[in-house]
């Protein structure tokens, strides 16, 4: 077995937790795959090297990303385009989707005997119109369309295959999947949703109306919304945290279930809602 370890070096301690992985691992005799700009934190660790991400996930059985959720959601698209599992370790605060806190490593046996499970996780399919070309993203836990730092409010119209679902005037809307419904979309007052079940998750933020609430649309739904300011507020388009684009008034953006899913890996028998409760009355302060 070999296995692709992608760590967030600026977590606390994430090194030497890293490093105890590595040596586990070997001990295990499954190879370890890394990108080679982490060679100099982890001399004299027996590594298989590479240069390009895309090359070492496709050389991978297994992907081991080591820091906090935000790390397993920066690996996703990459694993979903080559159907490979992830398995996360906890080095973050809370950990939603990770399958191992750090003190949990013993648990790594059961790789080598198979005895894990293996979720299939929903990802959004986000498609921008443009004058060109459309831009097509994906998201593993949500796509945010919002306004700037310094502007004002702005309006909303959502169609459910172009027919009328709601208005809103909001700073912005968050379009989640199961997964994401703990990130962002909980913040903003949506569910919590099993990341088992496939849905897509509509969250207002700060809405100005008593009568805006969270919904809940069906897989199968294809979503389309247009933002508009009275004032020229900037309008951005956030996916997963990590891709940021500035959205042209009156853009049509579209929302449905992507055809590609993340394999998350779990080594433990824990059910979601018990990861929740776990969590959610754990709230995690500081480093």
């Amino acid at each position: 077995m070999k296995a692709a370890v992608i760590p967030n070096l600026s977590r606390n301690h994430a090194v030497y937790y890293t490093r105890r992985l590595i040596q586990k691992l070997r001990k295990l005799e499954i190879k370890v795959l890394m990108k080679a700009e982490f060679r100099p934190s982890f001399p004299g660790e027996e590594i298989l090297l590479f240069s390009n991400t895309a090359e070492m996930i496709q050389a991978c059985d297994i992907i081991i990303a080591v820091g906090g959720d935000g790390t397993i959601i920066h690996c996703a698209r990459s694993a979903a385009t080559a159907q490979k599992p992830i398995l996360g370790i906890n080095t973050g605060r809370l950990g939603y989707i990770a399958g191992l806190e750090t003190n949990e490593m013993d648990r790594l046996e059961k790789l080598t005997s198979g005895d894990y499970t293996i979720e299939d996780r929903m990802m959004l399919e986000v498609r921008v119109d443009q004058e060109e070309k459309s831009k097509i993203f994906t998201a593993f836990n949500d796509a945010v369309i919002a306004r700037g730092t310094l502007s004002r409010i702005l309006d909303f119209k959502v169609r459910l295959d172009d027919t009328k679902v709601c208005d809103y005037r909001a700073d912005g809307l968050i379009f989640s999947t199961p997964t994401g419904s703990t990130a962002y979309s909980l913040s903003a007052g949506g569910p919590i949703i099993d990341p088992q079940m496939n849905c897509i998750l509509l969250s207002p933020i700060c809405p100005h109306s008593l009568l805006s609430r969270p919904v809940v649309f069906g897989p199968d739904a294809k979503l389309s919304v247009r933002a508009h300011s009275d004032y020229e507020s900037e309008i951005i388009l956030t996916i997963d945290g990590e891709i940021f684009l500035k959205i042209p008034d009156g853009t049509r953006i579209e929302f449905s279930r992507s055809s590609g899913t993340v394999k998350i890996l779990k080594l433990k028998n824990n059910n979601f809602y018990e990861i929740v409760t776990d969590k959610l009355g754990e709230r995690r302060i500081g480093p």
